[in-house]
Order: C-alpha cells, then structure tokens, then sequence
C-alpha cells in the first residue's frame, strides 16, 4: 500500500478484482450506512484522476445491495437477494447481539437472539448461491465466541459455527476483540481476523479530556482478569505506562448461571495511588466484575477510573453504572458502536462512543483491492502519533 492519501482515502496498488457489494443486514443498519459513506466518499476522491474510474462499478453513490430476511406468519424465514450479485465481493455485516429487533410468531412479538441473527447470516449466503467471487463475514461481535472451549462434556457452538459458515463458501470471517482467537484454529484454511480498537479507545478518550497525562507517574491500565492481560500489556507497552492485573477467585463448588461464581478479585501490580487507570477488557456484560474492580482500586486510592470495553452490552441495566459515576467511583465509560447502543446510553454524561465504521470501511476497501492489512492489524504507530499530538497541543 502506497502512503500517498487523498484527505482519508488510500490510493491502492491493486484494481479490484471483483466489484464491491456492501450488505449490512438489518442488524447493523445504521454502521452499514456511514461504512457505505465512507466508501463512497473515498471512491470518488481517489477515482478523480485516475484510471479506476473506467472500471465498471467502481465509483458509486452506494454500495450497499438490495437484500431482506421476510418472515412466514409461522416465524419461519428465508433470504432474498433483489440484484445480481455475480462476480461480487460481498461484505456482510451483522450484530449478532441486536436485541431491540423483533419479528412476530403465531400473533406474539419475539426478540431476536443471536441464534436468529446468525440464521439470517446463511440465509443470505444460501440466496447468493454461490454466483459471488469473494464472501467476507463481518461479525464485530463473534457468534457464540463464549462457548469457544470445551471444559466439560458441553458443545463447541463457536467452532461449529465458523466450520459451517467456511463450509458455505465464506472466504474471510473478520471480527473484533474475539473473546479467545483460538477458535481459528477450527478453520485453519479460512481467512480469519480479529481486530482490536486499541487505537479508537486512545484517540476518543483523549478528545474527550483535556488533562489526562500519558506517562507512569500519572496513568495505569489495568486488566480486571487473566483472559485480559494481553489487551492490558499491549497497550500500557505502546503507552509506555505500567499495567497491573486482578485474577478471579471462583468458588468451583457453585454453578451459577452457566459458570462458576466469583468470590473475590485479588490485585497483582504496582501501586494505583494517585493514578488515573483504564480498565481495559473485551465486553461489559451485566458489569458486575468491571464495577467491583473499580471499587477495589477506589480502595487502593485510585484517581480517576475509566472503564474500557469494545462491547458495551449492560444486560443488566444502566442503573449501577449511574450510582457508581454519582458516587464517584467511575469517571468515563467507553464502548464501541459494534453493538447495538440504547439510546439512553449515549445520552449518559459519562459515556463515550467510539465510532468504528471508518476503520470498517478501511478493511473493507483495503481487502477488496487485495493488499495487505497489516497496517490496520498494528496500531501502536497512530496512538503514539495520537498521544504526541495530544501533549504538544496541551504542552505535557
């Protein structure tokens, strides 16, 4: 990839070998359209005086194809595809996670689940029929990627996945933060890759505060559990900050809800006192184990505390997460908008959104011109940029 830009687009070495076809189901709507936007935008900056204006399809107004999951009276469904998709690299988006969508069964309103998000993602790849050139699954938030082990005798939901969707003729799976990216291991011949916002967390959280100093007197990330430590490590290197950790003591007497219930989390790191930390992990889930980290680090004597996550999930509710700001015990919460969002949430004065669809749109772009995407994969050169900016603009 050359470095030459126009504005954001990237000027390619490749001309697409297929033309490109957006579909963002109705899970991911809104994301799908400022990712079309993008696309868009670039395409007609970068095309202006250049040849790949003369390729057929290249240079359009939208990208996004004419596609519908309808639903028989009985709750059954199928998938539709209303134009040619032949010779197409197609771009699917889904959040499998997307609760607030409902369909009707036999007069009763359902929620969709993330089984029947998942059930209209090979609907569409059946009702392409295998007349597309190229398959690419975005699923920001990897079905079933919970269940990626087997400790017990359980199922192995998230390997059967990614076996059935290769098997279906997927050419990539592109994720974010996979809860264990091992799971690749059950398609070794299929594209496979699991992004991290690292990037986006840095440069919204500095946008949004003008007094954070970037340096280990003054900051510390923290990873609430083992499975964390290596988003921890990762950017407390890149930072040039220490990290600390907890590790969940379970009490293996007990199963609760699917799993072993926490009894205690124990600190492992140097001392928080004075200092801001990020607690930095892949989901917030109901936000028990976020919380209570937090209040333990409030007893270490910590500064202010922000609470990181690429899924902001809150199955819980709002409400805890309101008390703990009014008491002082959290200062910012930041998520991504890989997942559905309530609207209550981005009203909240301690929330910030991180914005992923222009990083979604480079990938997209990027692989569709079949170059290589190990810019995207490693961050660590824009946050420092990020940060270097940040501290010459407020003379840290």
């Amino acid at each position: 990839m050359q470095d030459q830009q126009t504005a954001d687009a990237k000027i390619f070495e490749n001309d697409p070998e297929g033309k490109l076809g957006l579909i963002p189901l109705k899970s991911c709507t809104e994301l799908g359209k400022k990712v079309d936007w993008y696309l868009s935008k670039w395409r007609h900056e970068t095309a202006e005086d250049h040849s790949r204006r003369q390729l057929p399809g290249y240079v359009q107004d939208s990208y996004i194809l004419d596609v519908e999951n309808p639903r028989f009276g009985s709750g059954e469904a199928k998938g539709q595809i209303n134009v040619t998709v032949r010779g197409y690299d197609l771009y699917i988006i889904l959040d499998v996670t997307n609760y607030s969508l409902t369909y009707s069964i036999s007069g009763q309103t359902n929620h969709m689940s993330p089984d029947d998000h998942y059930q209209d993602l090979k609907r569409i790849i059946a009702a392409a029929g295998g007349k597309a050139r190229r398959i690419t699954v975005i699923m920001p938030f990897l079905y079933e990627s919970r269940q990626h082990k087997r400790s017990a005798r359980e199922s192995l939901d998230c390997a059967l996945a990614l076996q059935e969707l290769e098997a279906m003729g997927v050419s990539n799976i592109l994720t974010f933060d996979a809860h264990d990216p091992r799971v690749q291991n059950a398609i070794p011949t299929c594209g496979f890759e699991s992004f991290r916002p690292h990037y986006q967390f840095v440069k919204n959280i500095l946008k949004n505060c003008d007094d954070i100093h970037i340096d280990p007197a003054h900051l510390m990330i923290i990873s609430p559990d083992e499975g964390a430590t290596d988003r921890a490590v990762f950017l407390a290197n890149v930072l040039g900050v220490n990290m600390g950790m907890f590790y969940k003591r379970r009490d293996y007497t007990k199963i609760v809800n699917g799993k072993n219930p926490i009894v205690a989390h124990e600190f492992l790191g140097a001392d928080v006192a004075g200092k801001d930390v990020w607690i930095i992990d892949d989901m917030i889930s109901s936000g028990d184990s976020m919380l209570d980290v937090a209040n333990q680090l409030k007893n270490l004597h910590a500064n202010r505390i922000f609470v990181i996550s690429t899924f902001g999930l809150f199955t819980n509710g709002l409400e805890k997460f309101d008390k703990a700001y009014e008491d002082g015990l959290i200062y910012r919460v930041v998520t991504t908008n890989l997942t559905y969002q309530k609207p209550e949430l981005l009203e909240r004065e301690y929330f910030i959104n991180c914005d992923m669809s222009k990083f979604i749109a480079y990938i997209v772009d990027t692989l569709n011109h079949d170059e290589s995407m190990s810019q995207l994969m490693d961050p660590h050169i824009k946050i420092q940029k990020a940060v270097a900016d940040y501290n010459e603009k407020h003379g840290f």
